[in-house]
């Protein structure tokens, strides 16, 4: 049980945390202000503090060698509830169990510095050894390159160690590189420790200068986390070194341990910037759901168009030329990089309107491969009477043909509009396409919307949800702000335009839960919530909840409906935080 520390944010594996101490401290952080008796960290048992300690004390050391019997480290295990002070414990990568403390300081950092793999497997077996709701604190480790990446695996806590040891030796730390003292004729840095003349500057100040810069890299860090955005400039970072860019791409490849923990919506901007960027979370869990769960219900040929740069993509002029030629006689799918491919129905839903890209004209062959994977599953689930490719010669032609050259079903016809060297804004190009519609009927504004609704319950909440919820429905107000009712004109949901998801209502609620669709469920204990569930009174959750989420929040007392702030385990597993925030309740 953790009572000294709460994570009041979250942006993947990475937290902003609260460290509650004398004087509250917000992590990721570094620590060495906080310890108590710092120096005996290594050394073996020292004397529990008094309940009126405020510092972060380190406990015995904690480290077993592998192999070390499980009976043998629980005989260790770090348990004194009558003291209320916060806590560390020493434990090993290789077997780290959970002990009841506040933070785990991890004894062999210095192992696994500088190989990819090893940290990110060291840093992951850690963290699901141990409760959700306590940090990580790597010693000895951090300095202005590293630490971004460290708190994005999960790393909470740092100390000054590294920072000052390569002063005293004469190295002075950036963010992208290290250089020797002797090399430097200017110092780049306007920090305190740098405000002298260059021949007066030390190695005592070299050391305080990349303490002042692993300082200020935290600062941002903390920022991006805060804005949902350090992975972003993590693509960036990482690249200033070797191991640290194997160790964001071996990041990626955990995928349950980065998906559990990365939120299905957020308002922060992903910025595609490398193609790194086609392996995040966010990407790889869209083009998943769109090609797994996302069923088209129009029995109108395919058109298959480029991206915009504005988004939603149905408010650029591109898209609107797009819809004046098919006048809704087509359903309409857009290709784009890093996403794969975006059904109309679902093109609000994150991150479909929450991305930019860099607009070269040039696809590069990762972007071509992904996209053409993508659209391959998708026609693959999806039957269409006819498809039309309305794209250009550049990228967008050719991965469409390479579905079409691969295919190994019965045979793919496409036809294509955009003359060779055209544009698909053209006049030629437009009535090219609209010509290979003609004929086909029209569909209306309530099966678009009826469809959109479904499509969106499909995406969210599983493979068929949208006809088991919402098959009888009627829908009021205009998209993308629309209102679900059902036949008796009861309000069961609304659109969210801002994320593209839906907002239950108690009676759309009731449905789900009375429903065949996967079900998010919070069980709390007997108590009726105001505003939102705190992580104590959560008794049960569903493991496949995730930050953002609609869920169903039941218990002895009470029925409601709201939205994850935390992942399912995490609501079990916490002793502090908001689990959920409540949108509607009644009593029982």
């Amino acid at each position: 049980m953790t009572d000294h520390f709460e994570i009041h944010e979250r942006d993947g594996a990475a937290r902003l945390g609260e460290l509650r101490l004398e004087s509250p401290l917000t992590t990721p952080a570094l620590v060495d202000d906080v310890l108590e008796d710092a120096g005996s960290l290594w050394t073996g048992e020292r004397e529990v503090p008094d309940g009126d300690d405020a510092r972060l004390t380190v406990l015995p050391h904690r480290a077993f060698p592998g192999g070390t019997a499980p009976e043998v480290q629980e005989s260790f295990a770090v348990d004194h509830p009558d003291v209320d002070y916060p806590s560390a414990a020493v434990v090993s990568s290789e077997s780290a169990t959970d002990q009841n403390v506040d933070a785990y300081v991890v004894s062999d950092a210095q192992s696994f510095l500088g190989h990819g793999s090893a940290l990110v497997e060291a840093v992951v077996a850690v963290r699901e050894a141990v409760a959700t709701d306590t940090a990580i604190y790597l010693s000895g480790v951090a300095t202005p390159r590293n630490v971004a990446l460290l708190a994005y695996a999960g790393v909470d806590c740092f100390d000054e160690t590294a920072a000052v040891v390569n002063g005293t030796e004469g190295r002075y730390l950036t963010t992208d590189e290290a250089y020797f003292l002797e090399d430097l004729e200017e110092l780049p840095c306007s920090c305190p420790a740098c405000q002298q003349p260059r021949e007066e500057f030390t190695r005592e100040d070299c050391a305080e200068h990349n303490v002042n810069a692993l300082r200020a890299e935290l600062g941002i860090v903390r920022r991006r986390i805060r804005d949902g955005r350090l992975r972003d400039y993590l693509e960036g970072q990482a690249r200033h070194d070797q191991w640290l860019t194997a160790a964001l791409r071996e990041l990626d490849s955990q995928w349950g341990y980065l998906e559990e923990r990365t939120p299905i919506l957020r308002d922060a901007r992903i910025d595609a910037a490398t193609e790194d960027t086609l392996h995040r979370v966010e990407i790889q869990r869209y083009a998943d759901r769109v090609t797994t769960r996302y069923r088209n219900r129009f029995a109108n040929p395919l058109v298959l168009v480029p991206c915009s740069a504005t988004k939603p993509y149905s408010e650029s002029q591109s898209h609107g030329q797009f819809h004046d030629a098919i006048q809704w006689r087509a359903h309409l799918v857009s290709m784009t990089s890093p996403i794969g491919v975006v059904p109309q129905e679902l093109e609000t839903t994150y991150p479909a309107q929450h991305y930019d890209t860099v607009v070269t004209g040039r696809w590069s062959e990762d972007e071509k491969e992904f996209v053409a994977a993508v659209l391959r599953r998708y026609l693959e689930r999806n039957e269409y009477p006819k498809i039309v490719a309305h794209v250009p010669d550049e990228g967008y032609r050719d991965i469409v043909s390479r579905v079409e050259d691969e295919w190994e079903g019965d045979g793919l016809e496409i036809t294509y509009t955009v003359p060779e060297g055209g544009h698909p804004t053209d006049d030629e190009s437009l009535s090219n396409l609209s010509d290979a519609l003609s004929g086909e009927l029209k569909y209306s504004k309530r099966e678009r919307e009826h469809n959109t609704v479904r499509a969106i319950a499909d995406y969210l909440l599983g493979d068929g949800a949208g006809d088991d919820l919402f098959e009888d429905i009627r829908t009021t107000s205009r998209y993308p702000k629309i209102q679900v009712r059902n036949e008796a004109d009861t309000q069961l949901a609304t659109m969210v335009p801002q994320y593209g998801t839906l907002s239950f209502t108690l009676e759309g609620a009731k449905r789900w839960v009375d429903s065949d669709a996967p079900t998010k469920r919070v069980e709390i204990d007997g108590f009726v919530p105001h505003g939102s569930v705190l992580a104590p009174g959560v008794v049960d959750a569903d493991e496949e909840i995730r930050v953002g989420d609609e869920v169903v929040v039941e218990g002895p007392r009470a029925f409601g409906v709201g939205r994850a702030e935390m992942f399912g385990r995490e609501m079990e597993e916490s002793t502090r935080g908001i689990a959920c925030e409540i949108r509607h309740v009644e009593e029982k």
